[in-house]
């Protein structure tokens, strides 16, 4: 077991870490909404790692004026804690903030058996917040630790209107000048991505930043767990999938390309990259359920992740990065609604995304950056007939830098939108 007096020095710090930022201006995130402390239900936070998670629980905690405790259990001291351990860290817990009736437990999914841990804190009636960066902590393996007690709350990077507020960008005002600053921040935004760190970081810095993410996500989150044998293989594959994205998953071309033992290998080397959520996975719509699980589509957590890292592949391709801001922006808007999202093909044409809610297509959307092209144009409306076609869905968007206009089409109206506006929701 470890040393109580470490485990003391500890939580002590970690108090006097949490209480430096009452003084600091943090950014507000829409899913602070979505935390119930009132809840008997635990909530859990999760997401990937450096998103914001620790924050948006300290925000609504610190503001709701509750007496809450808190531990980081990401902290190299606390590398060799056990289960046995944490009644301890309870009774520290005790000493250092008193009576208290909420718990934030921080990347919890550290310690083996932490779920007994919690499942007793709930059952003495103690409202416990958690934060998760990896697969231990998603919805599948919770409803078995936490046998139904629990609410689980999603977090992505920053969204465009959560960086816009960040760096004081006026959202409400239509004038030209308020638009033209939007599509401004839009254009840093697109290139940057939403980590929050970066927003007050030096450029410079950037790639160092994200290398060392997705190291840490790599062997801390992934190989480790997993025990996967050829890390450089796997970091390889990795590398490859966040170089080419958005990309269609091919398991028999990864495990050629790697030399992997076999396709299921390489099926589980992209699942556990997807489970640590350093890309997400968007399959192909059909009307058949045994078509939905093939030909995956990858798309990174966040842009910064195509070419803040050294070696990177992706350079500058708007078309990429726009069409994976739209598609996170849509599992943001998307998660907590219960609706899912798919890409659409066939042989004649193709739609970037379907949002739908359970058999129902509710929208269509394409992606495109610049549609001046007549090509270009006709290409992404044809996309957008064929699906609508298929789905009989008639809620059509198309999605530019610049464009905004209701085009009428064979008695169907597609909304071109300018991002800029459509991810502030004007």
């Amino acid at each position: 077991m470890l040393n109580m007096m470490l485990i003391e020095e500890v939580l002590e710090e970690q108090k006097n870490e949490l209480s430096l930022l009452s003084g600091v201006k943090l950014c507000h995130r829409q899913e602070e909404a979505l935390l119930d402390l009132d809840s008997n239900l635990a909530q859990v936070v999760i997401g990937v790692r450096r998103s914001g998670k620790s924050t948006l629980c300290y925000n609504v905690l610190s503001q709701s004026g509750v007496k809450y405790a808190y531990v980081n259990f990401d902290d190299e001291r606390f590398a060799e804690l056990t289960a046995a351990d944490l009644n301890n860290v309870l009774l520290v817990l005790h000493e250092l903030y008193g009576d208290f009736s909420h718990l934030f437990l921080d990347e919890v999914q550290n310690v083996d058996g932490w779920h007994l841990f919690v499942n007793r804190l709930l059952r003495q009636r103690i409202h416990v917040v958690i934060t998760g960066s990896n697969a231990k902590l998603l919805s599948g393996e919770l409803a078995t630790y936490l046998t139904g007690r629990h609410e689980e709350i999603r977090l992505y990077p920053f969204s465009f209107e959560e960086y816009c507020r960040c760096n004081d960008v006026d959202l409400s005002s239509n004038t030209t000048k308020a638009k033209a600053f939007r599509i401004s921040a839009f254009d840093s935004y697109l290139k940057q991505g939403g980590f929050p760190e970066l927003l007050f970081s030096d450029q410079s810095r950037h790639t160092a930043y994200i290398d060392n993410l997705v190291s840490n996500i790599i062997n801390n989150d992934i190989v480790k767990r997993h025990r996967i044998k050829y890390k450089a293989a796997y970091e390889n594959l990795v590398n490859h999938i966040l170089n080419l994205s958005p990309v269609k998953i091919v398991d028999s071309e990864l495990q050629e390309l790697f030399s992997l033992r076999s396709n299921h290998t390489a099926e589980n080397y992209v699942d556990y990259t997807a489970k640590a959520y350093l890309i997400s996975l968007c399959r192909k719509w059909s009307n058949k359920s045994s078509r939905r699980i093939r030909g995956e589509k990858a798309y990174p957590i966040d842009v910064a992740l195509m070419n803040k890292r050294q070696n990177a592949f992706v350079g500058d391709n708007l078309g990429w990065r726009l069409e994976t801001i739209v598609y996170i922006e849509l599992l943001r808007r998307c998660h907590a609604l219960s609706k899912n999202i798919y890409y659409y093909e066939e042989q004649s044409g193709e739609a970037d995304f379907m949002v739908c809610n359970g058999n129902v297509v509710e929208e269509i959307y394409q992606v495109s950056y610049d549609i001046s092209a007549t090509k270009t144009r006709n290409r992404e409306i044809k996309g957008l007939m064929l699906a609508s076609k298929a789905t009989k869905c008639n809620n059509l968007f198309l999605i530019t830098k610049y464009d905004w206009e209701d085009l009428e089409i064979q008695g169907l109206t597609i909304k071109i939108r300018p991002a800029s506006e459509w991810l502030c929701n004007k």
